[in-house]
């Protein structure tokens, strides 16, 4: 099995965990309602990457702008809830690796993230929009999410194919190797800073990571393919594509197939550094209405 499934006990912690959290906010919000509010914002920064191309280093890779936007309610100046749209680029080539293997191996990808949340946030001290006491104050977030994907490489030509359905390592057309979605569940969780600017305005720096449950999001996970029973199958381009190596030293009468081509054991995942600022848009937070 070479998809990392969500499993249903999984799901049925993480929406149960998803669920006690909003029912904590609703039951503290009724106890006070200090610091209520309604933002909108808009966010910019980047997203990262860390699987078989990229082992362990997140800040390494290729850079793109990722952009978003959320809708958050204050529910009082501790909790809050927020629902979230963020889209991404992340792209990687092993010649860009300082690890030999990789730069043989010669894969790369690109893979456009669009991901659609809904989080929970705690604040570490009171945070109440338009109010300057205590500007910056640290946050943590967790929640539930959907995303989509669709690995890409660079032909010779330049130009960029999708992989999904060229089926590199099998799926779909090998015995018992399933295909790959272009969706899935995630699990974003994070930190982040956040402070007030002027009456009506937010700004906040966060990290944040994604709990994924494919091995695929760059098209790399198990082994090198039977170029022949894969040219049969999808055709001569996805041999090319399952294996760009220039040159690669076999034993007489050796064939790829069956050599590492990627660790099952490594799982993909990817995340975001986000600058977001944000306005309020529910009324000016005068102390009658705090109360």
């Amino acid at each position: 099995m070479h998809n990392r499934p969500f499993t249903p006990h999984f799901a049925l912690r993480a929406c149960m965990a998803l669920a006690l959290m909003v029912l904590g906010f609703d039951v503290a919000a009724q106890f006070s309602r200090r610091g209520a509010s309604k933002e909108i914002a808009f966010q910019l920064g980047s997203a990262w990457y860390t699987g078989d191309l990229n082992p362990t280093n997140m800040f390494r890779g290729m850079s793109h702008l990722s952009q978003g936007a959320f809708y958050r309610h204050n529910l009082n100046s501790r909790f809050s809830l927020r629902g979230q749209y963020l889209r991404g680029m992340i792209e990687m080539w092993d010649a860009d690796h300082p690890n030999a293997w990789q730069q043989e191996r010669n894969l790369h990808f690109r893979n456009d993230l669009r991901e659609y949340a809904l989080l929970g946030e705690l604040n570490y001290r009171d945070h109440v929009v338009g109010r300057p006491i205590q500007r910056l104050v640290p946050f943590l977030f967790a929640g539930i999410a959907v995303y989509t994907h669709d690995p890409e490489a660079q032909d010779r030509l330049g130009n960029w194919q999708p992989l999904q359905p060229l089926g590199t390592e099998g799926q779909g057309w090998f015995e018992e190797v399933e295909n790959y979605l272009n969706w899935g569940v995630a699990v974003p969780y994070g930190i982040g800073i956040k402070g007030t600017l002027g009456e009506a305005m937010s700004l906040q720096l966060e990290w944040g990571a994604r709990k994924v449950w494919t091995d695929y999001l760059d098209d790399v996970s198990t082994v090198f393919m039977n170029p022949s029973l894969l040219r049969e199958a999808r055709g001569q381009t996805a041999v090319e594509f399952a294996d760009r190596a220039e040159e690669r030293e076999l034993a007489v009468g050796q064939s790829i197939a069956g050599l590492q081509r990627g660790d099952p054991g490594r799982p993909d995942r990817y995340g975001y550094f986000l600058v977001s600022l944000g306005f309020r848009v529910s009324k000016k937070a005068t102390t009658c209405w705090e109360q």
